[in-house]
């Protein structure tokens, strides 16, 4: 079998293709034949130690995947080779062959790609706990979503106008707006490069205001961080929801005098510390985003797939924040 792996604290182009044994199940355990592995923030922050698992040295990044059971190990009954599945992993899913706790996977939906599950559970399942759990979402809000093109972005505003809300997309492009726009958002807002400085974050909350209409954005979706984040919680409205998502633009420091003007809640969204502690709440969410799969309600839109032997630059795309949609590494 074959592993991308990291050895040493480093970028995406520290990453070596490495020939290994393959694994054999233990107890509870079911091996898996890898088709394709999608890549998600995590994985640019846990091959520099900066994310919040760090993993022993070497390790495989990813930890989104979708493929084939091919061994069963010992007390495992609800699977059998040849099962199609999704499975979510700390990390190690950027290899041809892995092994996985039997009881962290899905079944892969029968007419669903390989490339299409493994794009599914991190973004999707993420977003049905924070708009839904920690966000309150419900039909009529207002929804405003900061870097709305981004995997995790472009399934929030499906899934606010699945769930019935109007949806305001926030991007940095154009090419990035009208994929929001393809995707079900209502309105958009592009907002400029940061650094911003003071003139420019008071026009982003305006324009974020304009957008949301008078009352406000019931809840704020905040994917960015840095610079965004302030201007958006500007725009909330009373007694509105902020969920505190991922930060690649940088950790905000929020004046917090705005939440008591608007009766606010500032909130964060851990959906893998989640899982591990209501995986029925959890299990209960994966199988309403098959339900609204199979009603064509969300679909992941895979913008570039990459082999094996290329996964560290699927990586360097989504860390340089270009990508749109899901990134896929392949691994036929």
């Amino acid at each position: 079998m074959k592993a991308l792996r990291s050895h040493a604290i480093g970028g995406p182009d520290s990453l070596t293709l490495d020939e290994l044994e393959s694994p054999v199940p233990g107890p509870g355990q079911v091996r898996i034949k890898v088709k394709a592995c999608s890549i998600n923030y995590p994985d640019v922050l846990i091959i520099k130690d900066m994310y919040q698992f760090k993993p022993a040295r070497p390790f495989a990044p990813g930890g989104e995947l979708a493929g084939v059971v091919d061994a069963v190990g010992e007390g495992v009954t609800q699977w059998k080779a040849g099962d199609r599945v999704i499975a979510m992993m700390g990390n190690g899913g950027l290899a041809t062959e892995v092994l996985a706790d039997a009881a962290r996977l899905f079944p892969l939906p029968e007419g669903v790609s390989f490339e299409t599950g493994a794009s599914l559970l991190m973004t999707y399942g993420t977003n049905m706990h924070g708009l839904l759990d920690r966000g309150h979402l419900k039909a009529g809000d207002v929804l405003l979503v900061l870097g709305a093109a981004g995997g995790v972005g472009l399934s929030a505003v499906e899934l606010g106008k699945a769930y019935g809300a109007k949806v305001i997309a926030a991007v940095s492009t154009e090419e990035k707006a009208a994929v929001a726009r393809e995707h079900g958002a209502d309105e958009v807002v592009i907002y400029p490069v940061a650094p911003l400085d003071k003139d420019q974050s008071k026009a982003l909350a305006e324009a974020f205001k304009a957008a949301c209409g008078p009352n406000g954005a019931n809840v704020i979706y905040d994917i960015v961080g840095g610079d965004y984040s302030e201007p958006a919680l500007r725009s909330i409205a009373w007694e509105g929801r902020f969920c505190v998502v991922g930060f690649p633009a940088g950790i905000a420091k929020m004046p917090l005098n705005l939440t008591l003007l608007k009766s606010c809640d500032i909130c964060g969204v851990f959906w893998g510390a989640f899982t591990a502690r209501d995986p029925k709440a959890n299990a209960v969410h994966i199988a309403k985003l098959f339900d609204l799969l199979k009603e064509g309600k969300i679909n992941p839109r895979v913008s570039a797939t990459f082999p094996l032997d290329r996964g560290g630059e699927a990586i360097a795309l989504l860390e340089s924040r270009a990508a749109i949609g899901k990134v896929v590494v392949t691994m036929d």
